[in-house]
């Protein structure tokens, strides 16, 4: 068993492995502590079998249990055999990582990879972490799981309730996509639509945490599903022959997949697992929309703490006014060479549309956001064209209809070829 306790970011004192997620000390938040030194041969002053662990990894199963070394469960790995889904749900992670030559051309980049999480079963990268927080529930005994969401953990926390036989609840606002509603209460989730934003969802929450013996998921388990995230930097660097990218873009909500995704690639940097531990982190480059960006004016501004907002725009699924992991989100960019930036609404179905139109892939607005950074930051110059680009792709476009809705134009017309070539300007005729 690699992991060992939980310990505060802020203040260093250590917990035990319990449903805990902040310090009673200092009111920081609880992150999980691994001891690697099992992994040496010989060890604490052992050698790490580089190769060795990489083929144990590559052999490992399909999903983010082939990284179960760096995850935090206590009881060992799920079983790759039928048991798996009876631990841990629906496996979750190994998605492509695409080659967009056609992006990184428009963009003016020599190279730009796509990762896209869409392709997990909810169709979102949160069914990483809600893998890693379903798996540890179930080792500490609880028989509910719930969350406070803005779509796409209500997806998941919901599908995986029902692969695990688990009652599950789920809370959201008010006024969340349509798409996104439908497809949590199909799978007989308990769904609860609060009035109010999403850190009105996630007070509420809280107080009922204190309450209940429920597993909430982003709350008092949140040092436990915190580390799915890491399997995309994980899946990243594998993917690429165990090397990092020089660049990685990702969404900003809470912060907590972009730092995640930092810590992931640290993990394996310090072990040696990609080369040289002295190489530096890829630069780190936050993106949110103008409509809920704290993070990005306190990176504007120069500031270490965010600003709390009210959310007003459509990517909804980033809409956290009051980012938990704000701070070590702007830590992170800083030390890397990266940044956060925003975009606007119009910005984001620019995004929606470019990534579709050269790659193929339709994305939710969350990934509109991250496309439209990536295209910003090219524009500015701020991205050398020698650079390897990693752009984290977190949702489907399925789940935010709404938001390409007039952005193009259908053709309708008599079932004539001569219909045909008078109303589609420009028809190819070879």
């Amino acid at each position: 068993m690699a992991v060992t306790n939980l310990k505060c970011r802020e203040c260093a004192t250590e917990y035990p492995l319990e449903a805990l997620y902040v310090c009673e000390r200092c009111f920081g938040p609880l992150e999980v502590v691994y001891d690697h030194s099992r992994l040496l041969s010989g060890g604490e002053d052992g050698v790490l079998d580089v190769d060795g662990l990489r083929r144990r990894i590559q052999a490992g199963p399909q999903n983010i249990w082939r990284y179960a070394d760096f995850l935090p469960v206590v009881d060992g790995p799920p079983a790759p055999s039928g048991r798996l889904a009876s631990r841990t749900g629906l496996p979750a992670g190994c998605t492509p990582l695409i080659r967009a030559d056609r992006l990184a051309q428009q963009l003016g980049l020599a190279e730009v990879w796509v990762k896209n999480d869409a392709a997990n079963p909810t169709h979102s990268f949160k069914d990483r972490v809600v893998s890693v927080a379903a798996a540890r529930a179930r080792e500490l005994g609880f028989q509910v799981l719930a969350c406070a969401s803005t779509g796409n953990l209500a997806n998941s926390v919901a599908a995986h309730g029902a692969a695990l036989g688990m009652e599950s609840y789920v809370f959201i606002p008010s006024d969340l996509e349509e798409q996104k509603v439908l497809a949590t209460g199909v799978y007989g989730t308990k769904l609860v639509a609060v009035k109010g934003n999403y850190d009105d969802v996630n007070r509420l929450c809280t107080e009922l945490s204190a309450e209940r013996d429920w597993a909430f998921v982003n709350v008092n388990l949140r040092p436990y599903y915190a580390e799915g995230s890491k399997t995309l930097a994980f899946e990243i660097a594998e993917q690429l022959g165990f090397q990092m990218p020089d660049r990685c873009v990702v969404p900003i909500a809470s912060g907590s997949l972009f730092t995640k995704i930092g810590k992931g690639f640290d993990e394996w940097r310090e072990l040696g697992l990609l080369g040289n531990p002295a190489c530096p982190l890829p630069r780190m480059n936050g993106a949110q929309a103008t409509g809920c960006s704290p993070v990005a004016s306190a990176f504007a501004d120069g500031q270490d703490v965010c600003r709390p907002v009210k959310p007003n725009t459509i990517a909804k699924s980033l809409a956290i006014g009051n980012p938990a992991d704000g701070p070590y989100a702007l830590d992170l960019a800083r030390r890397s060479g990266g940044g956060v930036d925003s975009v606007s609404d119009e910005e984001i179905r620019a995004g929606i549309a470019l990534l579709a139109q050269t790659t193929g892939i339709f994305t939710e607005t969350a990934g509109g956001v991250t496309t439209a950074v990536l295209s910003k930051l090219a524009a500015r110059g701020d991205i050398d064209p020698s650079e390897r680009v990693v752009l984290v792709i977190t949702g489907e476009g399925l789940k935010t209809l709404d938001a390409v809705r007039g952005t193009f134009e259908t053709y309708e017309i008599d079932p004539s070829v001569s219909a045909f070539e008078s109303r589609v300007p420009e028809a190819v005729t070879v």
